[in-house]
């Protein structure tokens, strides 16, 4: 299990899921636009990320390659999230989404062939 990927951290993540292998200096204009980051507080994220294995650096040019896939990093929110918020227990989950959204006829029948297909 990898250590929890907090938010900032995520944000670099999603840009090297989109595109990997990025420079520093990509990564920090990308961040400087999407959420008005400064180059020297990317960069301290990304060497966080370095630092907790979520990515690695590859020199000349300080590029970024992810090393963790998205759906490791959903898996561990989802988990935590049903840990923290449901008793570990995935159908309180599930029956809490089911009653604060109006579910379709073919939502519900989508859900019913997952069921059946993990059963």
């Amino acid at each position: 299990m990898v250590d929890k990927v907090f938010d900032s951290e995520r944000n670099i993540l999603e840009l090297l899921w989109e595109k990997d292998n990025q420079s520093a200096k990509e990564i920090a204009e990308q961040c400087e636009k999407n959420v008005g980051w400064s180059k020297t507080t990317t960069y301290t994220v990304i060497k966080k990320c370095v630092s907790k294995g979520l990515i690695q650096r590859i020199d000349p040019g300080f590029i970024c390659h992810a090393c963790i896939g998205k759906e490791i990093v959903c898996a561990q929110e989802t988990d935590d999230l049903i840990q923290r918020n449901y008793s570990g227990n995935p159908d309180l989950l599930v029956a809490s989404l089911l009653e604060q959204k109006k579910v379709s006829f073919e939502e519900i029948q989508k859900l019913k062939e997952l069921i059946k297909k993990y059963e």
